[in-house]
């Protein structure tokens, strides 16, 4: 299955806002740096109506699992997680391929990282998540903020 979007991170938010997606019908591909956390998330999955979810255990698996070019959002906690995260899974991604950063972070940090992965070719977005747990399963608010032409290959 060759999935419309991965989401990297699976605390809380990552988990709700991955099956958000895929209740609406985008399909994705979920991981993790723990196995069990990307198994509870398809297992969720499966329980909620067989939603179209699919787990990867593996950095390189994950971004192989997703079409092109590649949309990932990543949820991890901010700062060196987020740096470690794009780092990782920059490896196996190519150019006109976009990251967003779901998280919170310090906008210095979100700056850096656009401009870092702009040399890569890689777009890069951050954009806040609002509403909780709560929301981020029923409906979030989102602040994104990058250059428009990333933003126009992941806005619905």
């Amino acid at each position: 299955m060759s999935c419309d979007v991965g989401l990297y991170g699976l605390a809380v938010m990552g988990q709700n806002f991955a099956l958000n997606m895929a209740s609406h019908g985008f399909s994705v591909c979920v991981g993790n740096r723990s196995p069990a956390k990307v198994d509870l998330t398809v297992n969720r999955a499966k329980a909620e109506g067989n939603l179209p979810l699919i787990g990867s255990d593996d950095a390189e698996d994950f971004v192989k699992k997703l079409s092109k070019p590649r949309k990932v959002i990543i949820l991890v906690m901010a700062g060196k997680p987020v740096d470690d995260t794009i780092a990782t899974l920059s490896k196996y991604m190519e150019a006109g391929d976009v990251i967003v950063d779901g998280g919170n972070e310090w906008f210095q940090n979100t700056l850096r990282r656009g401009e870092t992965l702009s040399a890569k070719g890689i777009h890069f977005i951050g954009m806040g998540i609002s509403g909780g747990e709560e929301g981020a399963r029923n409906g979030p608010s989102f602040m994104p903020g990058g250059p428009k032409g990333a933003y126009d290959m992941i806005a619905p």
